[in-house]
């Protein structure tokens, strides 16, 4: 779009929409590579990540986790929730982990996360 904006658009209202939905574009782009995967298994705990910074869980802090699975729009989703102590409640799906949330739930039941 951007390139475009400058070679092929010979109007100006023209040309400044189309560079604003490029550079929308491009910034959406790097926030969505910078966002994923938003689950990490540490040493130390969980590491959510963030935009512009990543939290750390503490196995103390976990309260339970699991799987939330419903129809929408004739598919079945599936989430996975994670609350945390001092009301903290995080979920995650397909496109924040970068795979299914079941085998995430399966890595984290790995890691000791089961009798959260």
């Amino acid at each position: 779009m951007a390139i475009s904006c400058v070679t092929v658009v010979t109007d100006t209202p023209g040309r400044l929409l189309l560079g604003i939905a490029g550079v929308g574009l491009i910034l959406f782009a790097g926030i969505t590579w910078r966002a994923r995967p938003k689950l990490a298994i540490t040493p130390d705990g969980l590491l959510v990540g963030g935009v512009l910074r990543s939290h750390l869980l503490r196995r103390a802090d976990i309260k339970i986790i699991r799987i939330t699975e419903f129809r929408r729009i004739g598919r079945k989703t599936r989430l996975l929730e994670v609350d945390a102590a001092g009301d903290q409640f995080y979920i995650f799906s397909r496109w924040d982990l970068g795979t299914d949330p079941l085998d995430v739930l399966d890595a984290l039941t790995a890691a000791g996360y089961a009798g959260s």
